[in-house]
C-alpha cells in the first residue's frame, strides 16, 4: 500500500502524464534540488514571463547541468499543466549551433500538443520575446525498441515518419547572448512552437530504407522566402553525423532521467540551419532536396 501511495505521489508531482499510459510516460520526473537549481519562485517567475511573452531574468552562467536538469524538471511540470506531452526535441546537435552557445553537447527539452502547428500557419513574428526560426525535422516513434537503437539504421527501423518542420524557438531571456549549454538546457531548450508539413511514410523493406537512410545523411536542406531566395540551410550530415543520430543521444539522455521514447511520440531533430529572427510579412518555406517524396513545410510571419 505504502508502495502504492508513493508511486501515485510521484506522478502527481511530475503533473505530466501522457494519454499514452500512466506514469511511464511522464515527461518531467521529480529531481532533487542542487544549490543551483532556481527555487519554485523563480520558475514561477520564469513560466510567467514566458506566458506573457517577455524577456525573463537569465540563470546563473555557473549552473551546472545538475542544476540544470533540476531546474527543466520543474519548469516542464508547470508547461505540462497547458498541453500534453507529445515528444521530445534534442537540441545543439549541430557543432556550429553549439559553438554559440559554448558547449559541445546536446540538450533536450519537452514538446506539448500547442506547441505544435501545421504547414502554412500564420504565426506572430513576436511569437515569443526573443523568437527565432530554424530547419528542422521530427521523426514519429513505432515502436519502444527504438530506445536500444545504437545506429540510424536501428533508428530508422523503429519509426513510421519523417515531418518536415520549421521550429520556431524562443530564447526567451533578457540576454540570450549570456546563454550556455546548461542554462539552454534548464530552459527546456527554449520550446515555443513548430510547424510541421506533410508526413512522409518510412518504408517497411530493407532496400527502401536504406535508400532513405542514404538520404537522409545527404539531403540539402533550404530555407527560403516567397521569391526563393535562400535564408539559410545545411546538410543531412550536419546534425551528428547523420540527422537520426539525434534521436540515439536522445534516448540515452532520456534514460538517464528515468524516461524513454514511447510509440506515437515525435521528436525533433534540431538545427540544419542557423538560427534566424522572424520579421512580419516574411513567408519562410523548408525543402529537403534529395529526400523522395518529403514536401516543403511553410510558415508565414505576420
Amino acid at each position: 500500500m505504502l508502495k502504492s501511495r508513493m508511486l501515485q505521489w510521484t506522478c502527481a508531482a511530475a503533473a505530466a502524464v501522457a494519454l499514452l499510459g500512466g506514469c511511464a510516460s511522464v515527461s518531467a520526473p521529480v529531481v532533487a534540488n542542487t544549490p543551483g537549481c532556481l527555487d519554485n519562485i523563480a520558475v514561477d517567475r520564469l513560466l510567467a514571463d514566458y506566458n506573457a511573452r517577455r524577456p525573463a531574468a537569465n540563470p546563473p552562467e555557473t549552473m551546472t547541468m545538475a542544476d540544470a536538469h533540476c531546474t527543466r524538471s520543474k519548469l516542464q511540470q508547470r508547461l505540462a499543466g497547458q498541453g500534453r506531452l507529445v515528444g521530445y526535441k534534442a537540441g545543439l546537435t549541430n557543432p556550429a549551433v553549439q559553438k554559440r552557445f559554448n558547449t559541445d553537447q546536446p540538450v533536450w527539452g519537452a514538446l506539448y500538443t500547442n506547441m505544435l502547428l501545421n504547414s502554412g500557419a500564420t504565426v506572430d513574428a513576436a511569437f515569443g520575446s526573443r523568437p527565432l526560426y530554424e530547419a528542422d525535422m521530427l521523426v514519429r516513434v513505432k515502436s519502444a525498441a527504438i530506445n536500444e537503437a545504437r545506429t540510424p539504421a536501428e533508428v530508422l527501423a523503429q519509426v513510421d515518419q519523417i515531418i518536415p518542420f520549421i521550429e520556431l524557438p524562443d530564447l526567451m531571456v533578457e540576454a540570450p547572448p549570456k546563454i550556455n549549454g546548461a542554462v539552454l538546457s534548464a530552459l527546456n531548450v527554449g520550446t515555443r512552437l513548430g510547424v510541421r508539413g506533410a508526413p512522409l511514410m518510412v518504408p517497411q523493406d530493407a532496400v527502401g530504407q536504406a535508400r532513405l537512410l542514404d538520404q537522409l545523411r545527404d539531403m540539402n536542406v533550404r530555407l527560403v522566402d516567397a521569391q526563393g531566395t535562400q535564408l539559410g540551410g545545411g546538410k543531412g550530415s550536419d546534425v551528428l553525423g547523420h540527422p537520426l543520430n539525434a534521436v540515439v543521444w536522445l534516448a540515452g539522455a532520456l534514460k538517464a532521467q528515468g524516461l524513454s521514447l514511447r510509440p506515437g511520440q515525435v521528436v525533433s531533430l534540431g538545427s540544419f540551419s542557423a538560427l534566424l529572427p522572424p520579421k512580419a510579412g516574411l513567408n519562410v518555406t523548408a525543402h529537403y532536396d534529395g529526400v523522395t517524396g518529403l514536401q516543403p513545410v511553410t510558415v508565414t510571419f505576420r
